[in-house]
């Protein structure tokens, strides 16, 4: 699977999320930037971009996935 293919995936099931999607092959760090995403609790965040992932956790095309939430004005004001 290829970064690309993962932050179509996720932008088109996540509607407001921007995605930024760094690694290749079976390996992914997302930076996720969502307002919605932000409020949840971390547990949440993570159940609601696991659900999206999991066929392609199941069938080993995605090994491991690391995740980092901003929302939209922290994302703006990081350096």
């Amino acid at each position: 699977m290829q970064a690309l293919e993962v932050k179509s995936l996720l932008e088109a099931k996540l509607p407001n999320t921007q995605v930024e999607v760094e690694g290749e092959g079976c390996n992914f760090q997302l930076n996720l930037i969502s307002d919605e995403l932000a409020a949840l609790s971390p547990v949440k965040r993570q159940q609601q971009i696991y659900a999206h992932l999991n066929p392609w956790i199941a069938d080993g095309s995605i090994h491991a996935v690391s995740m980092k939430f901003f929302s939209r004005a922290d994302w703006a004001t990081r350096s």
